[in-house]
């Protein structure tokens, strides 16, 4: 047995520095490495429709909880309170007429005998567009081929499943459209566009999720791993979906200290995600909440320049009104040139 370790360790160690060796002694004049840049198709997938999740810089995949979990992490599902829980959202872009509605719904029946189950919806409308397109019939070199109004939409079914106290597991299934409008592909004897081609397509796509309480006062683990599914295609051009692996843990500070837990939390929130299209990010959210009524969120992703993110603000409002628990939140993100986002949320639980 220890022979076979050891032999083990050594090939491990003459494998390794083989490795180190080769990249060393490799000719500078071979081709540089490659990397992918913005090479998904249906991005919308990738915008964070949830203001807490937000504000936070997107590092909830292991401090979330309720429907609003579908569009984060389906294994918290599992932690929906009450028999029912819906959320409501709407994204604004200042600068645009870009807007993004979304809407989620979790049912607990039996008091999670049989585990949660949610449905979601995103809708997209980017606003109205002039179409033109290069034409040598047309005066100026240019032609207008209409207005059109590109949308899209993704409609999932989820369950999530506490497996032990500690441990929960969930997925959702999704089908995913997106209406691009019309192109132009050929030209007519006197130079005329025509021939119009449907940029419309769908999709099935999968997520996956597990989150993990350790124990040790309220510190959580958590994965997910978003958007799973073939490739959609168009006229000319087949993409893949925005697929994104996330880890991420959490916990509340003030469990080191001797402060009353009920009156305040103050809750630190790390993630990392790797998206196929862009490089690794690491996000970081802060929230302060006093008396689980008023919330107050910050977060940043590092490094910003992928998606031109800046600074997250945010602040959310937890009230209960006879056996309804309800819940209002804000975000604010800077996207330098390309404006603000404003996002606003309404929860409601029975």
């Amino acid at each position: 047995m220890k022979k076979g370790l050891f032999t083990l360790i050594v090939a491990a160690s003459l494998g390794s520095a083989w490795h180190t060796a080769a990249a060393q002694t490799a000719p500078e004049d071979l081709e540089p490495e490659r990397e992918r840049r913005a090479q998904t198709g249906m991005k919308f997938l990738s915008f964070s429709v949830d203001p807490r999740a937000a504000a936070l810089g997107d590092a909830v995949v292991a401090g979330d909880r309720g429907s609003v979990s579908l569009f984060n992490n389906p294994a918290s599902l599992a932690a929906t309170e009450g028999a029912v829980d819906v959320f409501l959202a709407q994204s604004q872009w200042a600068a645009t007429d870009i807007r993004y509605n979304a809407l989620a719904a979790a049912f607990r029946p039996m008091d999670g005998l049989f585990g949660v189950f949610g449905v979601s919806l995103m809708a997209v409308d980017y606003g109205d567009f002039l179409g033109t397109v290069r034409s040598d019939a047309a005066a100026g070199g240019y032609e207008d081929t209409g207005v059109f109004s590109p949308t899209a939409l993704s409609l999932g079914v989820g369950y999530g499943r506490a497996l032990t106290d500690r441990f929960a597991v969930g997925g959702q299934v999704k089908y995913v459209t997106e209406d691009l409008g019309s192109s132009f592909m050929s030209r007519n004897e006197g130079g005329s566009v025509t021939g119009a081609q449907d940029n419309q397509t769908d999709n099935i796509a999968f997520d996956l999720g597990i989150t993990y309480r350790t124990g040790f006062r309220s510190l959580a683990l958590g994965a997910a791993f978003r958007n799973f599914a073939g490739e959609v295609k168009y006229e000319r051009e087949n993409l893949e979906l925005p697929l994104a692996l996330e880890l991420g843990v959490s916990m509340n500070l003030l469990d080191l200290t001797s402060m009353n837990p009920a009156m305040h939390s103050l809750n630190l929130s790390v993630s990392g995600s790797r998206p196929r299209d862009f490089d690794e990010q690491i996000n970081v959210g802060l929230e302060y909440l006093f008396s689980d009524l008023v919330a107050l969120r910050a977060g940043y992703a590092y490094p910003s320049g992928d998606d031109a993110r800046g600074l997250n603000l945010g602040a959310g409002l937890n009230v209960g009104v006879g056996g309804l628990r309800l819940g209002v939140d804000y975000a604010y993100t800077d996207y330098d040139v390309l404006g603000n986002v404003n996002r606003f949320a309404l929860r409601v639980g029975l």
